[in-house]
């Protein structure tokens, strides 16, 4: 999955930017693998959906193609819910 985010993207601030990985990061209910904005800062959640962070929903929009159907339904069935 992380592969992914190692080519330049859109993110939510306009800027096509390669996005920084970061592993292990914990929530309120489990642990996530995120990405980070270097320009933004904003953080998403690549693993599963939750309250916590940004999700991949938004860069899905301007990123065509990185998330394959199952993996988009992967994501959102697995959320964390408040």
């Amino acid at each position: 999955m992380a592969e992914k985010f190692k080519n330049n993207l859109k993110c939510i601030c306009n800027n096509i930017v390669v996005f920084e990985i970061i592993n292990d990061v914990e929530c309120n209910w489990g642990i996530h693998t995120l990405i980070q904005c270097p320009k933004c800062e904003e953080l998403f959640t690549v693993d599963k959906k939750c309250p916590a962070f940004q999700n991949i929903e938004l860069l899905l929009k301007n990123n065509n193609g990185l998330f394959s159907k199952k993996e988009q339904s992967d994501y959102l069935e697995n959320s964390h819910s408040l």
